[in-house]
């Protein structure tokens, strides 16, 4: 469960439009055959080669681009997303390797059990976490990654196009540093552009793309 920018080949809805509607299905049909993300492929530099056992969480895991890079690199992978297709479609991808390091949760971010690990990747998946529940479920995002291990995903900012939604968090830019005080930041990039489909489906995009270390001690 995520929702992310993406421009759909031909004349199609791109994915934004799906996840404004929650019409996950329709999401993921227009996701597939997407690539790894960049900034999970940015942090993957960065942390170096898994040593045997280093557990990665793919929160919000979707149709599983992002998992099935990370089985890929030979980490063991936790994949969780609220609905039950997108593990099924995580499940019957063709480029699956290393499937014996794969366990998925169909869960809500709300009740999902986070055990300890060396990387967290939340790829556009914690914004549609509601506001009266991100408190507690960044401090258990917080609390599972290890010390050294990193924090990799996006958070919308307060301008946001579905800022004022009921089921999305949103941050000022000065909160992150009270948000990410456990944390040393490698990367952070603020976006913020107007966006449209191939059939006109318009939205604001006010992002903040984080690479985040977790402190020793």
């Amino acid at each position: 469960m995520t929702g992310e920018p993406h421009a759909a080949d031909g004349p199609a809805h791109g994915a934004a439009y799906y996840a404004d509607r929650r019409d996950w299905r329709g999401y993921y049909d227009a996701m597939a055959g997407s690539p790894p993300r960049p900034l999970l492929r940015r942090a993957l530099e960065m942390i170096g080669e898994p040593a045997p056992g280093d557990l990665a969480i793919d929160l919000g895991c979707g149709e599983g681009r992002d998992s099935a890079e990370l089985l890929g690199r030979g980490w063991r992978v936790l994949a969780i997303d609220a609905e039950a297709e997108a593990i099924d479609r995580l499940r019957r991808r063709a480029d699956l390797t290393g499937t014996d390091r794969l366990e998925t949760l169909a869960a809500r971010f709300e009740t999902a059990d986070l055990p300890p690990c060396r990387l967290l990747n939340a790829a556009y998946a914690l914004p549609f976490c509601p506001p009266g529940a991100f408190g507690a479920v960044w401090d258990r995002c917080a609390g599972a990654i290890e010390p050294g291990g990193l924090f990799v995903g996006q958070l919308f900012g307060e301008r946001d196009g579905w800022a004022a939604q009921p089921d999305v968090t949103a941050h000022r830019r000065g909160a992150l540093d009270a948000l990410l005080s456990q944390f040393i930041i490698e990367h952070l990039q603020e976006e913020e552009r107007d966006g449209a489909d191939a059939l006109g489906y318009a939205k604001h995009w006010h992002i903040f793309h984080l690479i985040a270390r977790k402190r020793d001690g």
